[in-house]
């Protein structure tokens, strides 16, 4: 057995080195970095300025890096579900903002990356519209003092006493006020909220919930309530920014893909997953255990500078 000398170290970590520039640029992480390429100037051209598409871009790469199943996904839907978070400008995130979360395609027989809206970034896009001042959704708990009444004096109470227990929750609701000083609420009961998660929801498998439902119920509670009450918010569409809103509303759940290298309005095919559209949601499953974000797996995340993005500046 030869021990091994400097230069037998340094010429197999050349080779090493060479092996894996050479996975990178064939492999997965080499065609989603290709992909993004293409698309920089597309999603430059529709990013807001708080959001930068380098950061997006590099969102999307590290993503894909931690989450396992996200490796398993085509490379057109993950960077189509950065293009939904550039044309929204939120950032997928652990404070619930936006998320990527992988699904099964049953129709397709392959993996997916779907962008879901959450709770922070919905609160995020209805208060860009300049209309709205105030809105935000809370959960009651049991022994809470919660009154609420509808009619021509619409009114809500909600004094907590402070309970945590997840398990003890009974209703939830979402209010907002406009600048004009009107305001509206919405309330659901903790058992009409698991009743549309039970019709809606592609998380479930013999009905067991798994996914974001199961692992942030009050989030995604939380969510539903306030998209029921922004659904009938009298705003004026004539805005970009409430355009923006109801265009989230739609983007929720949706799997898009880009076309290879196309730019402008017609750069993406989205299919959108509305609630509506049962038969998709049966077509689709979401990987079971995973959790909504790709920020909640373990492992190291990459260091991306700007000279290592795949794009000039």
């Amino acid at each position: 057995m030869k021990l091994a000398t400097n230069n037998s170290v340094k010429n197999q970590l050349a080779q090493r080195k060479n092996n894996v520039a050479k996975t990178d640029d064939t492999g997965f992480q080499g065609q989603l970095a290709t992909m993004f390429k293409q698309q920089f100037k597309a999603i430059t051209s529709i990013a807001p300025k708080h959001v930068t598409p380098e950061r997006l871009i590099r969102i999307g790469m590290n993503a894909a890096s931690r989450n396992p199943k996200l490796m398993e996904c085509s490379p057109e839907s993950i960077v189509g579900a950065v293009v939904n978070c550039s044309v929204l400008g939120v950032e997928p995130n652990l404070l619930g903002h936006a998320y990527i979360v992988p699904f099964f395609n049953g129709s397709t027989k392959r993996m997916e990356a779907q962008f879901q809206l959450g709770y922070r970034g919905l609160i995020d896009l209805a208060r860009r519209t300049g209309e709205i001042t105030s809105v935000y959704a809370h959960e009651v708990y049991e022994g809470d003092e919660f009154e609420y009444s509808y009619g021509l004096d619409k009114d809500l109470k909600h004094k907590p006493i402070g309970e945590e227990d997840e398990s003890k929750i009974t209703h939830f609701y979402a209010v907002y006020k406009l600048k004009d000083g009107a305001f509206d609420f919405i309330v659901m009961s903790r058992k009409q909220v698991e009743k549309h998660r039970d019709r809606f929801t592609k998380s479930q498998k013999n009905g067991n919930v798994f996914g974001p439902w199961k692992d942030h119920f009050t989030e995604m509670a939380k969510k539903t309530v306030l998209i029921k009450l922004l659904k009938t918010a009298p705003i004026s569409i004539e805005q970009q920014e409430t355009r923006t809103v109801m265009e989230g509303l739609q983007y929720d759940n949706s799997v898009s893909k880009v076309k290879e290298g196309q730019f402008g309005d017609g750069f993406i095919d989205a299919e959108y997953q509305v609630e509506e559209d049962m038969e998709n949601n049966q077509s689709q499953q979401e990987v079971p255990g995973e959790k909504p974000s790709a920020f909640d797996f373990g492992g190291e995340e990459i260091d991306i500078k700007d000279e290592d993005l795949p794009f000039d500046k």
